[in-house]
């Protein structure tokens, strides 16, 4: 007769050992890998303490995930408005999610400037619909109109 094997939310051993395998690929928030922990069948007070233990380990940290989050997504061409709004949706609260933003305080409006560049290339829209395409484009990456106004050199010709 074969033995069974214990269900996943009976061994908090298994749950630690599932938290740091997705630990090691990357930085996790603690509701994301709370959350990845229950689609695999973790819950409750066993899941509860091995959350709070890495974290005691200093090795699941919010503050450390919106920094690192944050710096990629700058790097990616994204703007203040969506890191914030994804930071929110991984659980940072509010306050972590300005810290980290001012920690990298980039000059967003060139920010912005590089995000159409890189999309649309040097010449200026030819006319209002190019325009709105691209006010549109750097709405969605979570930039501000001041942004968006700098990176399409308003100021210009006006449509």
């Amino acid at each position: 007769m074969r033995k069974s094997k214990p269900a996943p939310t009976e061994d908090p051993q298994a749950a630690l050992a599932a938290a740091l395998r997705l630990l090691a690929r990357r930085e996790h928030s603690v509701l994301e890998l709370r959350r990845k922990l229950e689609q695999r069948g973790w819950q409750g007070g066993p899941l509860d303490e091995v959350l709070d233990s890495l974290v005691d380990q200093n090795l699941l940290s919010d503050r450390r995930f919106a920094e690192v989050y944050t710096r990629t997504r700058i790097e990616r061409g994204y703007g203040p408005l969506r890191i914030r709004a994804e930071l929110r949706e991984r659980g940072i609260d509010a306050a972590l999610a300005e810290a980290a933003l001012e920690a990298e305080a980039p000059d967003w409006s060139e920010q912005a400037r590089d995000a159409r560049l890189r999309r649309f290339g040097e010449a200026p829209p030819a006319d209002f619909r190019e325009k709105a395409r691209q006010m549109r484009f750097l709405q969605r990456r979570g930039f501000d109109g001041g942004h968006i106004r700098a990176a399409l050199g308003e100021g210009g010709a006006d449509f």
